[in-house]
Protein backbone atom coordinates (compact mmCIF):
# COMPACT_ATOMS: atom_id res chain seq x y z
CA UNK A 1 0.00 0.00 0.00
CA UNK A 2 1.62 3.64 -1.08
CA UNK A 3 1.34 6.96 0.77
CA UNK A 4 -0.31 8.09 -2.65
CA UNK A 5 -3.66 8.61 -3.66
CA UNK A 6 -5.60 5.37 -4.66
CA UNK A 7 -5.32 5.41 -8.41
CA UNK A 8 -7.31 3.17 -11.07
CA UNK A 9 -4.52 2.17 -13.03
CA UNK A 10 -4.69 0.23 -16.27
CA UNK A 11 -3.06 -2.95 -16.28
CA UNK A 12 -3.11 -5.45 -19.30
CA UNK A 13 -0.97 -8.79 -20.04
CA UNK A 14 0.93 -8.56 -22.52
CA UNK A 15 3.11 -12.52 -23.02
CA UNK A 16 2.67 -13.12 -19.42
CA UNK A 17 4.33 -9.68 -18.70
CA UNK A 18 1.73 -7.11 -16.43
CA UNK A 19 1.94 -3.25 -18.30
CA UNK A 20 0.68 -0.08 -17.14
CA UNK A 21 -0.73 2.70 -19.31
CA UNK A 22 1.37 5.98 -18.55
CA UNK A 23 -1.14 8.41 -19.06
CA UNK A 24 2.53 11.29 -20.05
CA UNK A 25 3.97 8.21 -22.85
CA UNK A 26 0.58 7.41 -24.14
CA UNK A 27 1.76 3.78 -23.93
CA UNK A 28 1.92 0.68 -22.00
CA UNK A 29 5.06 0.18 -20.38
CA UNK A 30 6.27 -2.95 -18.13
CA UNK A 31 4.83 -2.61 -14.41
CA UNK A 32 7.96 -2.97 -12.60
CA UNK A 33 7.63 -1.69 -8.70
CA UNK A 34 9.20 1.54 -9.61
CA UNK A 35 6.86 2.31 -12.58
CA UNK A 36 4.16 1.56 -10.21
CA UNK A 37 5.40 4.17 -7.89
CA UNK A 38 5.60 7.06 -10.71
CA UNK A 39 2.25 6.25 -11.94
CA UNK A 40 0.48 6.91 -8.86
CA UNK A 41 2.96 9.79 -8.00
CA UNK A 42 2.23 11.72 -11.68
CA UNK A 43 -1.40 10.46 -10.96
CA UNK A 44 -1.42 12.69 -7.76
CA UNK A 45 0.45 15.37 -9.25
CA UNK A 46 -1.60 15.98 -11.85
CA UNK A 47 -4.85 15.32 -10.29
CA UNK A 48 -4.38 17.12 -6.80
CA UNK A 49 -1.55 19.78 -7.43
CA UNK A 50 -2.24 20.86 -10.73
CA UNK A 51 0.26 19.98 -13.02
CA UNK A 52 -0.51 19.82 -15.96
CA UNK A 53 -0.09 16.96 -18.48
CA UNK A 54 0.93 18.86 -21.00
CA UNK A 55 4.08 20.16 -19.31
CA UNK A 56 5.10 17.11 -17.20
CA UNK A 57 7.28 14.31 -18.68
CA UNK A 58 8.08 10.65 -17.90
CA UNK A 59 11.71 9.11 -18.98
CA UNK A 60 13.70 12.55 -19.81
CA UNK A 61 16.92 12.25 -21.95
CA UNK A 62 19.85 14.11 -20.52
CA UNK A 63 23.62 13.96 -21.58
CA UNK A 64 25.92 13.55 -18.16
CA UNK A 65 29.52 13.83 -18.43
CA UNK A 66 29.49 12.12 -22.02
CA UNK A 67 26.76 9.67 -20.63
CA UNK A 68 23.08 9.55 -21.68
CA UNK A 69 20.93 9.03 -18.49
CA UNK A 70 16.99 9.54 -17.75
CA UNK A 71 15.43 11.70 -15.26
CA UNK A 72 12.12 9.89 -14.27
CA UNK A 73 9.90 12.91 -14.50
CA UNK A 74 10.61 16.49 -15.03
CA UNK A 75 8.18 19.29 -15.15
CA UNK A 76 8.29 22.31 -17.16
CA UNK A 77 6.45 25.74 -16.75
CA UNK A 78 5.17 27.71 -19.96
CA UNK A 79 8.31 28.92 -21.39
CA UNK A 80 9.30 25.03 -21.39
CA UNK A 81 12.05 25.61 -18.56
CA UNK A 82 12.57 22.53 -16.49
CA UNK A 83 11.36 23.31 -13.02
CA UNK A 84 11.25 20.08 -11.27
CA UNK A 85 13.08 16.55 -10.89
CA UNK A 86 11.30 14.17 -9.23
CA UNK A 87 13.31 10.27 -9.07
CA UNK A 88 11.10 7.33 -8.05
CA UNK A 89 12.14 4.17 -6.26
CA UNK A 90 10.59 0.81 -5.59
CA UNK A 91 8.47 1.01 -2.04
CA UNK A 92 11.33 -1.58 -1.07
CA UNK A 93 14.34 0.85 -1.22
CA UNK A 94 15.34 3.27 1.07
CA UNK A 95 15.34 6.96 0.04
CA UNK A 96 18.95 7.55 1.67
CA UNK A 97 22.23 9.88 0.06
CA UNK A 98 22.86 7.90 -2.46
CA UNK A 99 19.12 8.47 -4.04
CA UNK A 100 19.63 12.14 -3.58
CA UNK A 101 23.59 12.22 -4.94
CA UNK A 102 21.75 10.50 -8.58
CA UNK A 103 18.98 13.27 -8.88
CA UNK A 104 21.58 16.16 -7.71
CA UNK A 105 23.68 15.17 -10.54
CA UNK A 106 21.05 15.63 -12.90
CA UNK A 107 20.13 18.58 -11.80
CA UNK A 108 24.15 19.43 -12.77
CA UNK A 109 22.26 19.45 -16.25
CA UNK A 110 18.72 21.14 -15.58
CA UNK A 111 19.57 23.45 -12.91
CA UNK A 112 15.84 22.80 -11.46
CA UNK A 113 14.59 24.98 -8.65
CA UNK A 114 12.77 21.57 -7.14
CA UNK A 115 14.14 17.88 -6.67
CA UNK A 116 11.59 15.46 -4.96
CA UNK A 117 12.18 11.60 -4.60
CA UNK A 118 9.57 9.39 -3.74
CA UNK A 119 9.28 5.55 -2.71
CA UNK A 120 5.71 5.72 -2.60
CA UNK A 121 6.04 5.23 0.94
CA UNK A 122 7.99 8.20 1.88
CA UNK A 123 8.38 11.88 -0.34
CA UNK A 124 11.14 14.13 -0.19
CA UNK A 125 10.69 17.28 -1.33
CA UNK A 126 13.83 20.40 -1.26
CA UNK A 127 13.93 24.01 -2.72
CA UNK A 128 16.90 25.00 -4.45
CA UNK A 129 18.28 28.30 -3.78
CA UNK A 130 21.32 28.76 -6.22
CA UNK A 131 22.44 31.95 -4.72
CA UNK A 132 23.26 30.56 -1.00
CA UNK A 133 24.45 27.44 -2.50
CA UNK A 134 21.91 25.45 -0.40
CA UNK A 135 18.24 24.11 -0.43
CA UNK A 136 15.71 23.36 1.61
CA UNK A 137 13.11 20.57 2.13
CA UNK A 138 9.60 21.46 2.22
CA UNK A 139 7.00 19.79 4.48
CA UNK A 140 4.94 18.93 1.30
CA UNK A 141 4.72 18.95 -2.29
CA UNK A 142 3.85 22.04 -3.59
CA UNK A 143 1.28 22.94 -6.35
CA UNK A 144 2.21 23.67 -9.77
CA UNK A 145 1.20 27.26 -8.89
CA UNK A 146 3.59 27.22 -6.35
CA UNK A 147 6.84 26.35 -8.72
CA UNK A 148 6.07 28.49 -11.20
CA UNK A 149 5.75 31.73 -9.17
Amino acid sequence: MLNLPRYDAKITDNNGKKQIFDCLRRCFVALTPEEWVRQHFVNMLLTLKGYPATLTANEVAINLNGMNRRCDTVVYDKALKPRVIIEYKAPMVKIDTRVFAQIARYNLVLRVDYLIVSNGLQHFCCKMDYEKNCYTFLKEIPTYEQIVD
